[in-house]
């Protein structure tokens, strides 16, 4: 079992898998903050200055001047404004992945027309070969 799981451990695949969630979860950190620091106050900005960050709905009767307040309060709210936000980072985070996706896509397509002659080429030479 243990020789199993060191084969498992040494596979490239859980290698790349790994280093795809460090840069990931890097990148996300990335996105994040040019949502809420470059994005966030442009779109604010358009609608009359509206902070989405401080935006929330009071599930109870206790008062309370900020939503950073109500949540050292334990009161409950429900903040809409850090959800559109996330819907606003998660469309940034998904378009880059597409276009990554997209241009490796097309890359790989190129090293395939790229690679030289197919085998049935290769195939016929040799054939051609064999008969002078």
């Amino acid at each position: 079992m243990l020789n199993d799981f060191k084969e498992f451990i040494a596979r490239g695949n859980v290698l790349d898998l790994a280093i795809g969630l460090v840069i990931g979860a890097a990148f996300g950190k990335i996105i994040t903050t040019m949502v809420e620091g470059l994005l966030m106050p442009f779109v604010g900005m358009f609608t009359g200055g509206i902070d989405f960050a401080s935006k929330c709905y009071n599930l109870t009767d206790k008062p309370f001047s900020s939503c950073a307040e109500a949540k050292a309060q334990g009161v409950a709210v429900l903040q809409y404004g850090q959800f559109i936000s996330d819907i606003i980072t998660f469309l940034i985070v998904a378009f880059v992945v597409f276009l990554i996706a997209r241009w490796a896509v097309n890359f790989f397509k190129s090293l395939e027309t790229d690679s030289g002659p197919s085998a049935e080429d290769l195939l016929a030479e040799i054939r051609d070969s064999l008969k002078k």
